[in-house]
């Protein structure tokens, strides 16, 4: 099992905060946000794990090492410049192998259960969707009765940054900076894409107030 973990983002909404620490290593609750990340995968018994960066990587490098110390693999995906989400994936390809991978957001924190890495029958990918939060009230994606995730209908939910993706999912995918959405939403309008609802609790740390209240949060737990 292999996952990956998304860490290349600017954190433009989180300055001054991330004007000289990357936004992963921005802390709540007493250690930083991706070592949530790392610590949740290692319990689920997930240890080879990629992580890209681009602003002041090399923070993340000399934080994290090899993993050794959080019982891990760390092999690292640096990118200069953000590659977007798909482009940063697309790249991270030869560290995650032939089978389905999962790839977590780096400036999330969720109770969620690490989804099992499988697909069914020939989907490309799954993804976790949560409730719409408050600064994304329209919501992403549908999700049907059949636990099919549409492009149209309702219930509308919000992507949580939890997906499983086949590496097939990006056949045809160049190098370069390109969004993941467009290929997901190729992949839903083939009907191979499943889906799961999570209503624990979700935050995406987007602004300083955000990554307050997670402190706050954690602290108290």
């Amino acid at each position: 099992m292999r996952a990956m973990i998304l860490a290349a983002g600017r954190g433009e909404r989180m300055r001054p905060l991330t004007d000289t620490c990357p936004k992963p290593l921005l802390q709540a609750g007493g250690k930083p946000l991706i070592v949530h990340h790392i610590e949740r995968l290692a319990a689920a018994g997930i240890r080879d794990l990629a992580i890209n960066h681009a602003h002041l990587g090399e923070q993340i490098e000399s934080a994290l090492g090899d993993g050794s110390a959080f019982g891990v693999r760390i092999r690292y995906s640096p990118e200069g410049e953000a590659l977007e989400t798909g482009g940063g994936i697309f790249r991270a390809l030869p560290l995650l192998g032939p089978e389905p991978f999962l790839v977590v957001n780096g400036d999330i924190w969720t109770d969620c259960r690490i989804p099992e890495v499988g697909l069914a029958g020939d989907d490309l990918a799954h993804l976790v969707l949560v409730d719409n939060p408050p600064h994304n009230p329209e919501g992403d994606f549908a999700l049907d009765d059949d636990e099919r995730v549409r492009t149209q209908g309702s219930p509308r939910l919000t992507f949580s940054g939890i997906g499983i993706y086949h590496p097939d999912l990006f056949a045809g995918c160049t190098p370069g900076a390109f969004p993941l959405a467009p290929l997901l939403r190729r992949a839903m309008d083939q009907g191979r894409v499943g889906g799961r609802h999570h209503q624990g609790l979700w935050f995406d740390i987007g602004t300083p107030e955000r990554l307050a209240e997670l402190d706050r949060l954690l602290e108290r737990r």
